[in-house]
């Protein structure tokens, strides 16, 4: 099967730019030329030699050790073309087929089978080669299946996030409606404990709506309107303070951001985080009016995000409880809730290729808390 294929390899430098076929060449011209150079300078001394018109027992060894040079240099020759085909034939030859083969599987036909028959250690070698390629095959096979029943999966699960927020949520509006028009209508034949039975009945149906909604905005992160492109966090923000202008209002509370910069994300997302940060912020306050401070500041490739607030602060032992989904460090009748808002918060940090946590080292009362985002390309370091 042919799939995408691999990044391009990376081009060799200095002498590793030569093909190992060169190598050879080379290394057999200078051989051979040495050789030659050796054979001309013994002719050329035994020419001197007989210039000299030696005696004749000298001039026939002389001619026998012409002889065997002729011999030696026939032989030699024979034996470098003898070299020339072995290296050829048992190395180069080999070494190309299998580059060959590589160059295939490289290209994205990871079913093509890797194998060559000599010499021993390459044979060895590219048995090896072929093996990690077929594990690495069933492997991407595997989570290719795994990866094709988990976007099913997801598809149940969307479908059934549609029915949790609306199908669910009709018969609980029902029940609370009808609740609350039943002690209307007989609201003088009630008692107290009547209306206290209608009162635990209306908040429970409108705790279990809001549960529902939170459990399908949890769901949702990284699946629908998940995009993440370049953009102004500041946006994010602001649309998150608009959002909670009558929260902000009724506790009297401050909300003061820094300079806010522009940022890798979702703008739906990071205004869901903005808000439910600053809404915990808002809502765990003791007897002063909230003070809130968003602000960021560069670290690397990232921005680190804080958001600082006067509040009733949390117990740093409690640091990575508070991010669990429904998680609740108050009784609901003290703090309102579903104890999912922070677990929502880190998802979508971590959808986002950051990290959320609690700063127990902050300085002063209240809670800090502090995530990272990746920074848009255009900004400067």
């Amino acid at each position: 099967m042919s799939i995408h294929p691999l990044p391009p390899a990376k081009q060799p430098t200095g002498v590793g730019r030569v093909p190992i076929a060169r190598w050879f060449v080379f290394a057999g011209a200078a051989t051979a030329l040495a050789f030659l150079a050796g054979v001309v300078l013994i002719m050329l001394m035994i020419a001197r030699v007989r210039e000299l018109d030696p005696k004749p027992e000298v001039a026939a060894q002389i001619s026998r050790l012409n002889i065997a040079l002729v011999v030696l240099f026939v032989v030699i020759l024979c034996a470098g073309v003898a070299l020339a085909f072995i290296v050829r034939f048992t190395v180069l030859d080999p070494i190309a087929r299998l580059t060959e083969q590589v160059r295939t599987v490289a290209g994205g036909d990871f079913d093509h089978r890797l194998g060559v028959e000599r010499p021993a250690e390459l044979a060895e070698l590219s048995s090896h080669i072929d093996s990690m390629r077929r594990r690495i095959l069933y492997a991407w096979r595997t989570a290719s299946d795994q990866a094709d029943e988990l976007r099913r999966s997801n598809s149940e699960l969307e479908q059934f996030a549609y029915v949790a927020s609306h199908d669910l949520q009709e018969p609980l509006r029902k029940v609370a409606s009808f609740t609350q028009m039943l002690e209307q209508r007989y609201e003088s034949e009630l008692d107290d404990r009547g209306r206290q039975y209608i009162h635990f009945a209306v908040d429970g149906a409108k705790r279990m709506q809001l549960l529902i909604s939170d459990l399908l905005d949890f769901s949702r992160v990284g699946r629908v309107g998940g995009e993440k492109t370049p953009m102004d966090s500041g946006v994010a923000v602001r649309a998150a303070l608009d959002n909670l202008s009558a929260a902000i209002e009724d506790a009297g509370a401050t909300v003061t951001t820094g300079e806010l910069p522009r940022v890798i994300g979702s703008t739906s997302q990071l205004t869901q985080l903005f808000q439910n940060l600053i809404e915990n912020a808002v809502k765990f306050r003791g007897e002063e009016p909230p003070h809130v401070r968003v602000e960021a500041v560069r670290r690397g490739d990232m921005w680190e995000f804080s958001c600082a607030d006067n509040g009733i602060g949390v117990d740093p032992k409690y640091a990575d409880r508070i991010f669990l989904i429904f998680q609740r460090l108050h009784p609901r009748d003290v703090y309102a809730g579903t104890g999912i808002g922070l677990a929502l918060c880190r998802k979508i940090v971590d959808y986002h290729g950051g990290r959320l946590w609690l700063d127990g080292d902050s300085e002063g009362r209240g809670t800090t808390f502090r995530w990272t985002l990746p920074a848009a390309g255009d900004d400067d370091a």
